[in-house]
């Protein structure tokens, strides 16, 4: 059995790696230098969110009183749902200080390694490399759009 590289193709596995550290580093360093903050005020928002926490407490009732209840499953679920999409909406996200040496590492750092995994995932066999067209220097040698011409056929046109 042949042993393949990255995706099942012949690449490079060592590309691959090495691109999975790149774009992993990047990340990290990228993601180390964000913070994420929430405030009890804007958790349930500003306007009254908090008030979804009564369908919650009706559909847990229903739940209680008859646990195959589908309006309580519907309410209990539904309002965690929107509990959760109002928390996630009220993050907020900053990314602190850094010069921009720093900040241009960390972006290269990405996408360099990222392209060095989509590069990993292509071919290297010789199939794979495209067929350059025969040099014009060469007689017999049938080009594109154009007739085979011989030796004595060049002479005789000419």
């Amino acid at each position: 059995m042949k042993i393949r590289g990255a995706g099942g193709t012949s690449g490079g596995i060592g590309q691959f790696l090495l691109g999975v550290l790149m774009a992993g580093a990047g990340l990290y360093m990228f993601m180390s230098r964000v913070s994420v903050m929430s405030s009890f005020r804007t958790l349930f928002g500003v306007g009254h969110f908090g008030l979804i926490l009564i369908p919650l407490g009706i559909g847990v009732a229903f739940l209680f009183f008859n646990g195959r209840s589908i309006i309580g499953w519907l309410l209990t679920i539904g309002c965690l749902g929107a509990v959760l999409l109002n928390v996630i909406s009220n993050l907020r996200f900053f990314f602190m200080p850094t010069n921009l040496f720093v900040t241009i590492a960390m972006i290269s750092l990405i996408f360099i390694g990222f392209g060095m995994i989509l590069r990993s995932l292509r071919d290297y066999g010789p199939a794979a490399e495209p067929k350059p067209y025969a040099v014009l220097s060469d007689p017999g040698v049938e080009l594109p759009g154009q007739s085979a011409i011989t030796s004595d056929e060049s002479e005789t046109r000419s």
